[in-house]
């Protein structure tokens, strides 16, 4: 906060502050961990960085069957191939006998329950054969072929089929199937949906696309890359109550700007970040219905990669699958954001192919030319496979897809939230954010508003609310006039080596902050409530000074 309060600002100026604007959150963020880390060194505080999306746990099961998995995969090679520091190729005759025998030789190992009751699971439940499905898991493991099919192994794309109707369907899919591309996490999703959207001409640079705003900041900042250029409608989440508490809800009018037919496509991300808050089901009714009625040619990303910290959960991949490019990543629930783990899933019938097909002849020519050495009838590629090629420019889409040692560990996380049917782990990861965001308001004195759409793996606090609340509007326009809102963020790292996050970022509201509630010890959200509070009262003092001089 500024000089005029009991907080001052001596690590940056306000000419530095307003510099800063122009910089994404993550940038930013940067910036306010090197005066946190100061002001650490020079005290007996440790930082607390509340700024990183990265859970502080992990689900050890299925790791524990991935590394036990490992041990008899080298059985196997060498089972092959039997010489000093050399193996040869797992083979698949009698491979899931003998991973049974393994099993019951192991029986004490950690993970080799998982192990028996996937491929029990497998055979019973999918219909695979049980030693194709366990050669596939055990030479994906070992990592000695090229990915087969490029786009996601056969038994690994069915699995993963299962988990995203699960989780993201609530149990209840759509008629069909999806066709799965598995990717380096979310991130590689992002640009890989980009890339093809614009090669196949569904977009093209300068289009009127719509952003579900506020959203995570690389999607906005993607979209006015000069490549893309886009003409960006903003649906904004700007619902408040009556008492001027945000819902991050989206209004009628809101969704309703979608009609409009020049906006080709809508990207979403749901539940959003940074509010971490799921729409509501009667607005994605009112959205499912728009766009099944009104706008059948609209094409939607939507990024779910919160979606399994709200109960009930279901995407716009369940809703308008035919339109709907679904992004999730199993990074946040499973605590892997180091495994780069994410998947693109494209329902088989789908407003993308259409789209291609109907392209006009000089484009069609184009792209056939651009997919002819791939197959003799180029036009009859799938919009996703069409991605999997982009992904290794074309040419290299002989060695495309994703390292099959990481397909393997996806599939076992999907099998651990498949076989876990009480949803033991999903209500654990749950009750864990739910309590640190309690913590949180605990420690500001507030009483925690309640929200059944709240994913609760991060939470928005915009001050200008909390502000009126507190102390009026008087309160509010003294804030406007004589802080910078980034003067918070300062003033955290500076006085307490705490690192926040400023939601207008992410195109939040000006004066508000993300905190990250999946990243930190239980007993460090209260003191970043309070330490928020403190913040907010510095300035009340300086207001009440002012007020009595």
């Amino acid at each position: 906060m500024s000089a005029s309060g009991n907080i001052r600002r001596l690590s940056v100026t306000l000419e530095q502050e307003k510099e800063f604007e122009k910089l994404s959150p993550f940038e930013l963020k940067d910036k306010v961990i090197q005066v946190a880390g100061d002001t650490a060194q020079h005290s007996a505080r440790s930082m607390l960085n509340a700024g990183r999306g990265n859970p502080n746990w992990i689900a050890t099961t299925p790791r524990d069957a991935f590394f036990t998995l490992g041990q008899f995969a080298i059985e196997e090679a060498k089972r092959a191939w039997d010489l000093p520091d050399l193996g040869g190729m797992p083979q698949k005759p009698g491979i899931a006998g003998r991973l049974a025998d393994f099993a019951k030789r192991h029986d004490k190992a950690l993970g080799v329950g998982l192990l028996t009751s996937a491929v029990k699971y497998g055979a019973s439940e999918l219909g695979f054969d049980p030693d194709a499905f366990v050669h596939e898991l055990v030479d994906g493991i070992i990592g000695d072929q090229y990915p087969t099919p490029d786009r996601m192994l056969v038994h690994a794309e069915r699995v993963v089929h299962e988990y995203l109707v699960k989780e993201m369907c609530a149990g209840k899919p759509p008629a069909g199937k999806y066709d799965i591309f598995a990717v380096e996490g979310g991130t590689a999703a992002m640009c890989y949906i980009f890339d093809s959207l614009m090669v196949n001409h569904l977009l093209h640079r300068g289009d009127r696309v719509a952003l579900a705003l506020p959203m995570f900041t690389p999607y906005i900042e993607i979209a006015h890359l000069d490549r893309f250029h886009f003409d960006v409608v903003e649906v904004n989440a700007n619902e408040v109550t009556q008492e001027g508490r945000h819902t991050w809800q989206y209004p009628d009018e809101e969704i309703d700007k979608l009609t409009d037919p020049s906006i080709k496509a809508l990207f979403f991300v749901n539940p959003s970040n940074p509010p971490s808050v799921a729409m509501r089901a009667e607005s994605m009714s009112r959205l499912s219905t728009l766009i099944q009625t009104k706008r059948q040619d609209l094409m939607i990303v939507t990024d779910d990669v919160y979606g399994t910290f709200v109960p009930g959960f279901r995407s716009l991949m369940a809703n308008v699958p035919h339109n709907t490019i679904g992004v999730y990543s199993y990074s946040k629930y499973f605590g892997c954001t180091g495994w780069r783990l994410g998947v693109i899933a494209i329902h088989q019938d789908n407003v993308f192919d259409k789209m291609i097909a109907n392209l006009s002849a000089a484009q069609r020519d184009e792209l056939n030319t651009r997919y002819s050495p791939l197959t003799l009838e180029p036009e009859k590629i799938k919009f996703i496979d069409r991605m999997v090629a982009d992904s290794r420019c074309v040419a290299l889409n002989h060695t495309a897809g994703l390292s099959l040692p990481q397909q393997v560990q996806m599939t076992l996380f999907s099998l651990f939230a498949l076989l876990d049917k009480e949803d033991r782990y999903k209500k654990l990861t749950q009750q864990i954010v739910h309590r640190r965001r309690q913590a949180l308001w605990d420690g500001m004195g507030l009483e925690m508003p309640k929200d059944p759409n709240h994913s609760e793996y991060y939470t928005t606090l915009d001050l200008m609310v909390w502000a009126e609340k507190m102390h009026g509007p008087e309160f509010m326009e003294f804030l406007r006039k004589n802080y910078h809102p980034f003067d918070v963020l300062f003033a955290l790292a500076e006085r307490y080596s705490t690192v926040l996050m400023n939601g207008s970022g992410f195109a939040g509201p000006e004066w508000s902050v993300r905190v990250s509630l999946a990243n930190l010890p239980d007993d460090a959200y209260p003191e970043i409530g309070k330490q928020l509070a403190a913040v907010v009262q510095a300035a009340v003092d300086a207001w009440k000074a002012q007020e009595t001089s």
